[in-house]
């Protein structure tokens, strides 16, 4: 009897050993995979022929070799797009400083946001302006490039409600070839976290 027990204990032992020992390598042969996740190609931005708010010609080519995060908003936005404008000067200053992390704002309403307008706006939120683009010209083109390019909403409504324009308060996350790896929603706190891990994992990705 003496000798079945010690046997039995020896055998519990051996099988309490290996169930460590497997569940210690899935937890190490996961773990890389989970801190090194590849972020989804979700599209892929269209060619554009706009104007920076500095009066210079901007296009997609400008952003190749670049990690950029895209907005769509107007100046004459009552709420979301102040809201949306504070998000993302915050989220700026949680991000590193880097020469190829760069912020892109469209205005969906450039008959209005003329360059002096646009860069007299963003001023006002204390935009880091040497790392954002600001982003106006033909309305056709812009709309086109929102709902085709990024695949977000964009309409005009009302012109003599408050929000004559309606649009996606959502940012885009995209990568050095023009691609879009993600979505994030500017009102979500916890989105905008996301969204800050997500940029400094597609800047670490080898071009």
């Amino acid at each position: 009897m003496k000798t079945r027990a010690i046997l039995n204990i020896g055998v519990t032992g051996i099988f309490l050993v290996v169930v460590a020992t497997v569940t210690m390598i899935a937890v190490r042969g996961n773990a890389p995979a989970r801190l090194g996740r590849q972020l989804p190609v979700l599209g892929q931005v269209l060619d554009f022929a706009l104007t920076e708010a500095a009066g210079r010609p901007l296009r997609r080519a400008d952003l190749t070799g670049k990690v950029w995060i895209a907005s769509f908003l107007f100046t004459r936005c009552a709420e979301v797009c102040p809201a949306m404008m504070r998000q993302q000067v915050r989220l700026q200053k949680e991000l590193p400083v880097r020469d190829d992390l760069w912020w892109v704002s469209f205005s969906v309403d450039p008959e209005y946001d003329t360059p002096a307008v646009l860069a007299q706006y963003t001023g006002n939120f204390g935009v880091e302006r040497s790392r954002w683009l600001l982003a106006t010209g033909d309305k056709k083109q812009i709309y086109r490039l929102a709902l085709d390019g990024f695949r977000l909403s964009t309409a005009d409504a009302d012109p003599e409600k408050e929000m004559p324009i309606l649009h996606s308060s959502k940012l885009v996350l995209v990568d050095r070839r023009g691609s879009i790896r993600g979505y994030y929603d500017s009102t979500d706190d916890a989105a905008l976290g996301q969204l800050a891990i997500d940029a400094k994992r597609v800047l670490g990705e080898r071009s």
